[in-house]
């Protein structure tokens, strides 16, 4: 219980960072659509820019994230006097990752021209020019910031990410609403000062650390990324394969990226699950290798999956059935689209399973299992967007998110139980999933009797209500909690 504790701790902090700041770039969403209409196409190219710097910034990574934490957490604590173990993992894979990330902008600046009219962007090179250098200093973000994981520097983390986060807002509204602009040249420009002024404050950090490249280290962390990095780009072209395809497959170019404009911004309610797993994420990897050695880890990665799944199924159900407030976060002509909110949120849960169910492979060093199953997924989402978008629009991309994580969810469940089985509480599980559909069919089809919005939405907050009741009653009890549970003792 103390280790759940010490995961729950973590994953507020990192929640902080990452659900806060998420929210408040919702309020950059009624921004956008306000701002930029809906027949501009602005907001869909928004979201096609960004869906490719997704897949660049996983490429330029190289699964170094995830590296970092197995071979920082080797049982040799330093490599000669003075210089720490996990100083030299660091400094190799910011080697590798730093050496992607120049050949990456050589390419970009180089061809830019080619580059730009390939993607559509003949007439604005600058959208691409900027984002590459947005994206490569993400990329050399990463490693710092997953250092700050290893070190267990959650509050250092999450102060950064808020920064950024307050930053860009504080911009994004001068521009936007002062200065009155209305291009997505603005977005681009805003994000390019924010994530340069954040690299900058990684430089008193990257002054403490012992630098010491090691070659032969480095190859054994090729040698286990390589697959991750493989398994990150299925994994993430699962999320972003969609947004890249629409507008190459979509039957109407002129109307392509008004489409998925809309449907770019009502992906953006359904983000919050995005949120909860990555937070989750960020506070349980770290956690996970630490783990790897004791006698009880089975039991703990166990009931880490299933009080995962009860959490995202909460937020499942908040999300659906406040949507007649939360609607309100997108401009009126975008809404038409809100109906595939609960299916993108379907699709995130089964990838939050699925990131639970790749430990057994990471584990044991056997990454290549995990680009397998995301390969598998990811031919599915791509089978599913090429031959449905054509025909039923953005809607395919919603399902075939669902089919995707699903298959690859289903392989490593499967494959994993054979080759180095954990006791998941499957019963338990399923009994939280059938109470969520239930509910969210009663949420669904409830009539308002003309009472209008209130009615609805305390009918829904019930339905809530109901889920927690029985989480609490059955596998949460309220004086468990950390921090607040002390006040439930009796």
């Amino acid at each position: 219980m103390a280790n759940l504790k010490s995961l729950a701790k973590d994953t507020a902090i990192y929640g902080l960072s990452s659900i806060v700041g998420r929210f408040l770039n919702y309020l950059l969403v009624p921004l956008y659509t306000h701002y930029m209409p809906k027949a501009s196409g602005d907001y869909g190219v928004s979201t096609n820019v960004y869906a490719y710097t997704a897949l660049i910034l996983v490429l330029l990574t190289f699964g170094m994230e995830t590296t970092l934490f197995r071979f920082a957490n080797d049982d040799r604590q330093t490599l000669e006097i003075g210089r720490k173990h996990s100083d030299t993992v660091f400094s190799t894979a910011m080697a590798v990752v730093g050496t992607l990330t120049a050949l990456f902008l050589l390419l970009v600046f180089g061809g830019i021209g080619p580059i730009s009219q390939a993607l559509g962007y003949a007439d604005h090179p600058e959208y691409l020019q900027m984002m590459a250098v947005v994206v490569a200093m993400d990329a050399l973000q990463a490693i710092p910031f997953s250092y700050l994981r290893y070190q267990k520097r959650a509050i250092r983390f999450a102060s950064l990410k808020l920064l950024f986060i307050a930053i860009n807002i504080g911009l994004n509204v001068f521009y936007f609403v002062v200065l009155g602009k209305t291009s997505v040249y603005y977005v681009f420009f805003i994000n390019l000062l924010c994530t340069g002024f954040v690299t900058l404050l990684f430089i008193p950090d990257l002054l403490k650390v012992h630098w010491h490249f090691d070659a032969r280290l480095m190859r054994r962390m090729l040698s286990y990324s390589w697959p991750i990095l493989v398994l990150g780009i299925a994994g993430i072209l699962n999320q972003v394969a969609d947004k890249i395809l629409f507008p190459l497959v979509y039957p109407d170019p002129s109307q392509a990226n008004v489409e998925l404009g809309i449907y770019g911004s009502c992906v953006k309610i359904a983000m919050i699950m995005a949120m909860i797993t990555q937070a989750f994420r960020y506070a349980y990897e770290p956690i996970v290798f630490a783990k790897s050695k004791d006698a009880d880890k089975t039991e703990y990665y166990a009931s880490a999956m299933k009080f995962f799944l009860i959490f995202t199924l909460l937020a499942f159900l908040c999300v659906v059935g406040w949507m007649p407030i939360l609607q309100y976060i997108i401009g009126e002509e975008y809404r038409e689209g809100l109906g595939v909110v609960p299916i993108v949120m379907a699709a995130e849960i089964m990838m939050g399973i699925y990131f639970n169910l790749s430990f057994w492979y990471k584990l044991i060093d056997k990454t290549i299992y995990g680009a397998w199953f995301s390969l598998a997924g990811c031919l599915v989402l791509f089978a599913v967007n090429v031959l449905f978008i054509p025909k039923y629009g953005y809607w395919a991309c919603a399902w075939g998110g669902v089919a995707g994580y699903g298959t690859a969810m289903v392989l490593s469940y499967v494959v994993g139980q054979k080759k180095n089985p954990i006791p998941y509480p499957m019963r338990s599980m399923a009994y939280y999933v059938a109470l969520a559909v239930m509910l969210y069919i009663a949420i669904d089809s409830f009539p308002d009797y003309g009472f209008g919005i209130v009615v609805n939405v305390a009918f829904n907050t019930l339905c809530i209500v109901c889920f927690a009741s029985y989480t609490v009653r059955n596998d949460l009890p309220l004086r468990g909690l950390p921090v607040i549970g002390k006040y439930f003792k009796k």
